[in-house]
């Protein structure tokens, strides 16, 4: 089983490698697979460790009273680093499942279509945009960060790490009034 896990790496590193040489860099986002499970990484593995454990004490019968509380503190660190991240990754998902990107710095260029429809904005229409990212870099939902633009007509667009690092982003919008906030948990605010 070793053996045929590490053939198939192999050749997905190899399909990978052959696909980044003949396409040129990406300048529209949309919400990818690669990129989900890139941010989902941890939390799954966390989980598909510590779950199967703590199955596994349903089916041991009559269990000691240490045992119970071990149990039950193992399953709540599991819970405890899985399930923000999984919560803020779903909110993600759900707020930009119909975005779509267009970011080229280089050509001064970004464009944003909400369900195949392009929002129109200018750098005129930006009144302020916000940067959330999290205080800590080293949780599972460190990871997870959001951008807003607040426009003129009072219109709010949210874009997620879902669909792009957002680093480069912000540093293009930098004179757009940018104000970069930190929080623990990165929920989307309205």
């Amino acid at each position: 089983m070793l053996e045929f896990g590490a053939v198939v790496m192999a050749l997905l590193l190899g399909v990978r490698l052959l696909t980044g040489l003949f396409r040129g860099k990406r300048r529209s986002y949309t919400l990818t697979f690669q990129r989900q499970v890139v941010l989902l990484f941890w939390p799954l593995l966390c989980l598909s460790i510590g779950l199967p454990f703590l199955a596994s004490f349903l089916f041991a019968g009559a269990i000691a009273t240490y045992e119970l509380v071990l149990l039950l503190a193992f399953s709540a660190l599991i819970l405890g680093f899985a399930a923000p991240a999984l919560a803020l990754h779903l909110q993600y998902y759900v707020r930009n499942h119909a975005t779509e990107v267009v970011f080229e710095p280089k050509q001064n260029i970004l464009e944003v279509y909400e369900a195949g429809q392009r929002i129109p904005f200018g750098r005129a229409d930006l009144v302020r945009v916000e940067y959330v990212r999290c205080t800590s870099r080293r949780l599972f939902w460190s990871n997870y960060e959001y951008l807003q633009l607040h426009l003129r007509n009072g219109q709010t667009i949210t874009l997620t790490s879902l669909l792009l690092k957002l680093g480069p982003l912000a540093d293009f919008l930098r004179n757009a009034n940018l104000q970069t906030h930190q929080r623990l948990f990165c929920i989307i605010r309205i």
